[in-house]
Formats: C-alpha cells, sequence, structure tokens
C-alpha cells in the first residue's frame, strides 16, 4: 500500500507529492534554517528524490551556501526545501497534513533562541477568543490556497 502525501505553498503556485515513506523529520535551530524560515527554527523532513515530484510550478532557488540550497515559492515566500549534497528535506509545514510528521531529532542546538523551550508554557487562546479581534475575524477571507490539490487554481474570479 503506498502513503501517498501533497503539500504546496501558501498561494499555490508550487505543489508537490511524495510517493512512500517519508525520512527522517528534525528541526534545525541554525541560524541559516532560522533566517530561511523567519522563525525560531526550521522543521524539515527529509525525502527520497525518486518519491518526490513536483505537480505545480517550479520552486525559485537561494543559494544560501557553499554546500545548500534553499527552495521557496517565488510568489509568496514560502519555504519549501533544504537541499544539499546528502538529499533533499521538505518543510513539515508544507505539507497538507502535517500532522504525523513528527520532528524526533533537533539539529543546530548551537542557535537555538534562549526563549523557545519556553513557548510550550505560554498561554494558550484560540483565536475566537480574542474578542476586540472579532469584526476583523468575521470579515476574513483566505486567499490561502486548501490543503488539498484542487482541480482549479487560483479560482477564477466570481462575477
Amino acid at each position: 500500500m503506498s502513503e501517498l502525501r501533497s503539500g504546496g505553498c501558501q498561494c499555490g503556485a508550487v505543489r508537490f507529492k511524495v510517493d512512500g515513506a517519508l525520512g527522517e523529520a528534525s528541526v534545525c535551530h541554525c541560524r541559516m534554517c532560522q533566517k530561511a524560515f523567519g522563525s525560531f527554527y526550521a522543521p524539515l523532513v527529509s525525502v527520497s528524490e525518486d518519491r518526490l515530484e513536483w505537480t505545480r510550478g517550479q520552486r525559485a532557488q537561494f543559494q544560501s551556501s557553499n554546500h545548500a540550497t534553499r527552495g521557496f515559492c517565488r510568489d509568496c515566500g514560502t519555504p519549501l526545501t533544504y537541499e544539499a549534497p546528502d538529499g533533499i528535506a521538505l518543510a513539515i509545514g508544507a505539507f497538507d497534513d502535517p500532522r504525523e510528521i513528527a520532528p524526533v531529532v533537533a539539529f543546530g542546538v548551537e542557535g537555538k533562541l534562549p526563549y523557545a523551550d519556553g513557548v510550550s508554557t505560554l498561554p494558550n487562546r484560540v483565536t475566537e477568543d480574542d474578542m476586540e479581534a472579532a469584526p476583523f475575524l468575521a470579515s476574513l477571507v483566505s486567499l490561502q490556497h486548501p490543503d488539498h490539490d484542487t482541480a482549479e487554481w487560483p479560482p477564477k474570479e466570481r462575477s
């Protein structure tokens, strides 16, 4: 039985699918990954290139070091890949269903931000609890690509 997973960027211009098992999932705290993801760390999962197919669009690439290239969507900026001589890793958050892709190791911990471990201890609130933002939230229309492939993307303007 095949494990088929799909994903892509926020705007839907770049999409991929992976047919088969994923490799090791990790987070990397190094400064280069922090900058590439604009975040505390980069959540990545390795994939076999022969199981990876780019199904829509082409990722742009930035040579972030003499050994590594970062793939991203040129239109919306979503980080998509970390590519090095030992293979390719995909951004976990770019998968349509990232819930089961749990990291098993942390790399680059010398660059870990001092408050990163405390994030899980912060007070938790669901979006709807912010009553001051309720009018804004009620008017919000997402332009983000849905978490699945669609026959029509981007959607045609409705008249």
